[in-house]
C-alpha cells in the first residue's frame, strides 16, 4: 500500500513539474520580442527594397530569435543626416535617436559623442570581418572604431538619357563616346546648350543645360587626385595645378549654361527633361524613370542607359567610393546583440546580392561577389543591366577614392556646393545678359569661392 502511494506521488509530482515546464514555456513564447527602430534611405516608405527583406528577417529569424525590426523613417541621406545631428543635440522637437540608423562617417564625425555608437569589433570576430572587403570596413571606421557597418556600396555612374542624346547626336554629329573624358563631356555641353538655343531663334541665349552633377565636391575632389595631386592641404583645400586642370572646363562649361546648377538632386531635371546627361550615385537607379515629363506637362518614354564617370584626358580612372551603413545606437546587450543579428543576415552573400541588386549597389563580402554574375543574368528591367554592365567595367578599370576623414569635412563640402552652383549660376546669368566675359566670370567666381570657403 505504501509502495503505490508512494508511486501515485511521484507520479503527481511529474505531473506538476510538466505543468510548470510548459506553463514556464507558454509564458516564455508569449515574451515580447525585442524590437528595434530603423532609419534608412533604401527606397521610399511604401516602396522599399529593404522594407522587404526586413518583413522577411522579421517573419523567419526574428520569430525564431525573438526580434523585430520596425521601420520608422525612409528618407535620403540629407535628411537623415540632419535628423540624427538633431536627435543626437537632444534639440527641441527632435525625434529619439533609433536603434539603428543609415549614415556616412561624416555624420558621426559631426556627433556630439560618436562614443554613443556601437563599436561592431564587440560582436563580430576577426574571422567574420574577415569575410568582408577590408576597404569597406576600413571607411566605416571612426577614431579607430568601427561605427558603420558596409550593408551595400555603390559609386557615381554616368546616366544617360539615350532617347533625347541620339537627337541631338543624329543633328550634329556628337557620339555617346565623347562622354568617356571630362573635357569631352563638357565641350559637348556648350554645344548642347547651343543646338536647343538656335530652335528659338527669336530668343537669346535660352539654351538648355546638358549636363548635371550630384556632387559638385566629389568631382572636385576626386578630378583632382585624379591627376595625380591632392585636394587637400591639411583641414584646407589646396588650389594648385591639378586643381585649376579641374575647374577651368566645368566652369567654361558652367558659365555658358552647358551645366545644371540649381538645388536638388540629379535625377529631377533629368525626369522634365531639362537635362540629358547626369552623374549620380548608382543607387540612383531607383529614381531615374523610364518617361520624361516636360514643362509644358506632355511626356515621352525614354531609354536611360548608364556608363562609368568620364576621366580627364591625362588623368587615372578614379571615382568616388559611395554608400552609407548602418550605426547602432548603445543601449542593452539585448538590443545590441539584435541588431548585430540583423546586419550578419543581411549580409550573407545570397541575401546581400537580392538586396544590393534591387538597389543598385555592390555587395560587401567576398562571397557574395560569387553570386553576382548569374543575378545579372536574372535582371529582367534593362535599365538595371546597363547600370551593372557600367558597374563591372568601373570595378574593373577604376580605382576607387575614399574621402578623407577631416574635422572640418563637412563643413568644407556644404560650403563648396552651396558656394559653387550659386556662384557659376550667377556667372551664367551675367553671361546670359551679356554683361561680362567668359574668362572674367569664371575668375571671379573662383575668387568668391576661395573667399567662402573656411
Amino acid at each position: 500500500m505504501r509502495k503505490r502511494t508512494w508511486i501515485c506521488g511521484g507520479a503527481v509530482a511529474a505531473f506538476l513539474c510538466v505543468l510548470a515546464l510548459t506553463a514556464c514555456r507558454e509564458k516564455e513564447s508569449r515574451r515580447e520580442p525585442v524590437t528595434l527602430t530603423v532609419w534608412h534611405v533604401y527606397g521610399g516608405q511604401t516602396d522599399s527594397p529593404l522594407n522587404g527583406l526586413i518583413e522577411e528577417f522579421n517573419e523567419t529569424v526574428g520569430v525564431k530569435e525573438g526580434i523585430k525590426l520596425q521601420v520608422t523613417v525612409v528618407s535620403n541621406t540629407n535628411n537623415i543626416h540632419d535628423a540624427v545631428l538633431r536627435a543626437a543635440k537632444k534639440e527641441p522637437g527632435a525625434a529619439k535617436l533609433p536603434d539603428l540608423f543609415i549614415s556616412y562617417p561624416k555624420t558621426v564625425l559631426a556627433m556630439p559623442d560618436p562614443e554613443c555608437l556601437v563599436d561592431y569589433r564587440d560582436y563580430f570576430t576577426e574571422k567574420e570581418l574577415a569575410a568582408y572587403i577590408p576597404s569597406f570596413l576600413e571607411e566605416g571606421k571612426v577614431e579607430g572604431r568601427l561605427v558603420v557597418f558596409p550593408v551595400a556600396k555603390s559609386t557615381e555612374i554616368l546616366f544617360v538619357d539615350k532617347t533625347l542624346f541620339d537627337r541631338f547626336a543624329a543633328e550634329t554629329g556628337a557620339t555617346i563616346e565623347q562622354l568617356d573624358t571630362w573635357e569631352g563631356l563638357y565641350e559637348m555641353s556648350k554645344m548642347y546648350y547651343q543646338w536647343t538655343d538656335a530652335q528659338t531663334p527669336e530668343v537669346e541665349r535660352d539654351g538648355k543645360a546638358f549636363f548635371v552633377h550630384d556632387y559638385h565636391f566629389n568631382y572636385a575632389q576626386v578630378g583632382v587626385a585624379s591627376l595625380g595631386e591632392d585636394f587637400f592641404n591639411g583641414e584646407q583645400i589646396a588650389y594648385g595645378d591639378g586643381f585649376m586642370k579641374m575647374w577651368e572646363p566645368y566652369a567654361d562649361a558652367a558659365v555658358q549654361g552647358g551645366v545644371w546648377l540649381q538645388e536638388g538632386y540629379a535625377t529631377e531635371p533629368l525626369r522634365t527633361g531639362d537635362v540629358i546627361v547626369s552623374v549620380a550615385s548608382s543607387a540612383s537607379v531607383l529614381y531615374y524613370e523610364d518617361i520624361v515629363t516636360y514643362p509644358d506637362n506632355h511626356s515621352e518614354p525614354i531609354q536611360v542607359v548608364a556608363r562609368p564617370v568620364p576621366c580627364f584626358a591625362e588623368g587615372e580612372k578614379m571615382v568616388m567610393q559611395r554608400g552609407a551603413g548602418f550605426c547602432t545606437v548603445k543601449s542593452t546587450p539585448e538590443k545590441e546583440a539584435a541588431a548585430v543579428v540583423f546586419l550578419k543576415w543581411l549580409t550573407e552573400p545570397k541575401i546581400n546580392v537580392q538586396f544590393v541588386t534591387s538597389v543598385g549597389y555592390m555587395p560587401v563580402t567576398e562571397a557574395a561577389f560569387q553570386y553576382l554574375p548569374k543575378a545579372i543574368e536574372d535582371l529582367k528591367n534593362p535599365k538595371y543591366k546597363s547600370l551593372y554592365e557600367a558597374f563591372i567595367e568601373t570595378q574593373a578599370s577604376y580605382s576607387f577614392y575614399t574621402a578623407p576623414q577631416l574635422a572640418s569635412y563637412l563643413e568644407q563640402e556644404q560650403t563648396f556646393e552651396k558656394t559653387t552652383r550659386s556662384q557659376l549660376r550667377s556667372a551664367y546669368l551675367k553671361w546670359q545678359k551679356g554683361e561680362g566675359d567668359v574668362e572674367k566670370l569664371k575668375k571671379e567666381a573662383l575668387q568668391e569661392l576661395e573667399d567662402a570657403m573656411p
